[in-house]
């Protein structure tokens, strides 16, 4: 099926007008699961004694995050909701 010339232009003229906003859940749904995949990175890390100065970092500066399995699941949960309220509120 062939569309016109007229008709391409005109589509293209109706899709040119239109703005695209971004989808808020969407936003934060990636941000949570980015933040949570940034937060296993250090727990992982401290498991195995590597970047040991990162590892001392996350724990002052989170309130959830410690090296242990549970420590590192609860840093990731904690990072995962403060980045989905945040990209959620603003976007």
């Amino acid at each position: 099926m062939s569309t016109t010339t007229s008709n391409r232009e005109e589509y293209e003229m109706e899709t040119a007008h239109e703005t695209i906003e971004p989808d808020a859940l969407a936003l934060g749904g990636a941000a949570a699961v980015v933040s949570a995949v940034v937060m296993l990175l250090p727990g992982v890390f401290g498991a195995v004694s590597v970047y040991e100065g990162v590892v001392e970092m996350m724990e002052q500066w989170h309130l959830f995050f410690e090296p242990p399995v549970v420590g590192t699941v609860t840093g990731m949960i904690e990072a995962a909701i403060i980045s989905y309220v945040f990209i959620y509120a603003f976007a």
